[in-house]
């Protein structure tokens, strides 16, 4: 288990990251979300010990975390960090660089392990290609397959897909997050992509100016925000006052009726290839909702909240 128990760390007067405690059981995985600069990456830093700690400490199972003061190389042997740099060597190629760290005593069994995760991260016809031919996207697909290369215990991962192309995206996205709990290895993923939260994180953490606000179940969070920044994290979202009442409502929540106290009056239709996003105008207010067709602008639709 992952026990991270009230830390604080400030890179000068004011704290970057401010009295913060989860724990976090073997083989699950934890999402980080926030708005930037709200202390994400940090937080990944932390707790892979690039940084000494303000207050608190952070344990993996039995063994404290600590940081520069005490190793002379910074990091735990345990943990592994994907940085959003990649830090590949340019001048060997793509296998290479995936089998940096893995043993020369057996080479059959370094070029099978080097496969294996090329096919992962679907790179394999490149393996031969040198890295600095390589696009951004590429490379951080290579970087992926080297941070996992000696199967680390803990997966620290900061915007891990934020280079890559939506169509392989998905795809690697679905191979990476079952490949981590085939493993049962624990992985935490500083993302600002809600797909990341929603469809593969066991729990979510949300961060806002360097403290945690919100924490559980993504499913639960989305379904029931407790204030409209939490909501706007998952894409977007209306404020609306019901019956005296305010509700964050999401855009496919909104459905149009023939008759209703919810008025509006359209702004602009955007094609987002199963439907149209609506814009809005409500009481001076900008209001999203979805439709099937476009719809032409100032016209006069009523809506229903449908939760």
């Amino acid at each position: 288990m992952l026990k991270v128990q009230n830390i604080s760390f400030s890179y000068k007067e004011s704290p970057t990251i401010e009295s913060i405690s989860f724990t976090l059981e073997k083989g699950n995985n934890l999402a980080v979300i926030g708005e930037s600069g709200c202390g994400k990456s940090t937080l990944l830093k932390l707790i892979y010990g690039l940084y000494d700690l303000n207050e608190g400490q952070i344990f993996w199972n039995q063994t404290e975390v600590l940081g520069p003061k005490y190793h002379l190389i910074p990091g735990m042997d345990f943990m592994k960090y994907l940085a959003q740099d990649f830090d590949l060597m340019p001048f060997i190629t793509v296998a290479e660089n995936v089998g940096k760290y893995l043993s020369n005593i057996y080479p059959e069994k370094k070029s099978e392990r080097i496969a294996e995760l090329l096919a992962i991260v679907e790179m394999t016809e490149l393996a031969n290609v040198k890295a600095k031919f390589l696009s951004g996207g590429q490379m951080q697909r290579v970087a992926i397959a080297r941070v996992l290369a000696l199967e680390p215990e803990v997966l620290l991962l900061d915007e891990p897909f934020s280079h890559i192309d939506n169509f392989r995206k998905n795809s690697l996205r679905r191979k990476l997050f079952a490949y981590l709990k085939e493993k049962k290895i624990t992985c935490i993923v500083a993302t600002h992509d809600s797909t990341d939260v929603l469809s593969f994180a066991d729990e979510v953490l949300i961060l806002e100016s360097g403290k945690m606000i919100e924490s559980g179940i993504p499913k639960t969070i989305y379904e029931t925000p407790k204030n409209k920044y939490i909501a706007s994290l998952f894409g977007d979202v209306n404020e609306i006052m019901i019956d005296g009442k305010k509700v964050f409502a999401y855009p496919h929540q909104l459905e149009i009726a023939e008759k209703s106290d919810l008025q509006v009056e359209v702004m602009a239709s955007y094609f987002r290839g199963s439907h149209y996003l609506i814009e809005a105008k409500y009481n001076k207010e900008i209001l999203f909702f979805e439709s099937k067709e476009a719809i032409a602008i100032d016209s006069k639709i009523d809506l229903i909240l449908s939760l």
